[in-house]
């Protein structure tokens, strides 16, 4: 092969899955040796970008399965210490997610009653109260006294839609990936290949949410059937929400950096 077939694929990412548990990035030329020394198996799982699903390595690499190697001793490796993460396809499952959110609700509801408080909560409210009980017959009063209440109230409710926005976008861009309900459940959200995810997709990623909503919640419902447990939102974002914490999986690949550059799994 010459220098450029050789250079796409020592530097092609695959990553190997055994028993429950995803390794790697490795180089295709790693994999490739490993598989006819013996030190992976043909039934072991791969998966690198472009792939649908995981598959066998012996359906990735069917011509190292003879005797006959097909590329050139390998390059460096281009991770020194290959890091161990929790399969792909654990996915957080609807109900565990739906217990997260109600944690987390439970945790902005109490900034959040602050803030309704701090900006004449309690007198809206009362006034709201008084209106009710004096036209309870007069539907056009009630209208007036409801529209009242939202117009006094909205700054309130517009900085605890920046609060919960903002909570949900930083926690889960954090090392943390996760809110404080996630953490609790052991669940975390991730890129499409495991990884944490940026700012500026969580930030985006809680709007989405809204339109999971207003399609009478099927967006958060599409949790419970679709292949990779996604949401709505989930799709629109391109995340995946995983179960295991994000402190967990970096402690195990501290673990395993003594093995670098060599697969033991």
């Amino acid at each position: 092969m010459d220098a450029i077939d050789y250079a796409e694929h020592a530097f092609m990412e695959v990553w190997i899955g055994r028993d429950g548990e995803r390794h790697g990035p490795y180089t295709e030329v790693e994999v490739r040796q490993w598989l006819r020394s013996g030190q992976v198996s043909a039934s072991d799982l791969g998966w690198h970008e472009g792939l649908a699903d995981w598959q066998p390595l012996s359906a990735l690499f069917p011509e190292e399965l003879s005797p006959s190697p097909a590329y050139p001793p390998r390059m460096p490796p281009v991770q020194s210490a290959p890091t161990t993460t929790a399969a792909l396809d654990d996915n957080a499952g609807f109900w565990k997610r739906v217990a997260a959110y109600f944690i987390d609700s439970i945790i902005l509801s109490i900034p959040g009653a602050l803030i309704e408080k701090m900006m004449g909560g309690d007198a809206a409210q009362a006034t709201l109260e008084q209106a009710q009980a004096a036209a309870s017959d007069d539907a056009q009063a009630l209208l007036a006294a409801l529209s009242q209440y939202y117009t006094t109230m909205t700054p309130a409710f517009l900085i605890i839609t920046a609060m919960i926005w903002l909570y949900f976008a930083i926690c889960e861009s954090s090392a943390w990936q996760a809110t404080l309900g996630k953490l609790v459940l052991r669940i975390r959200v991730t890129d499409m290949q495991g990884e944490r995810i940026s700012f500026l997709r969580a930030f985006g990623r809680y709007p989405a949410k809204y339109l999971s909503a207003l399609i009478l919640g099927i967006g958060f419902l599409m949790v419970g059937w679709t292949q990779r447990k996604q949401g709505l939102h989930d799709l629109i974002a391109n995340t995946l929400v995983l179960n295991g914490r994000a402190g967990e999986l970096k402690d195990a690949g501290k673990k395993t950096g003594a093995n670098a550059g060599s697969f033991n799994a």
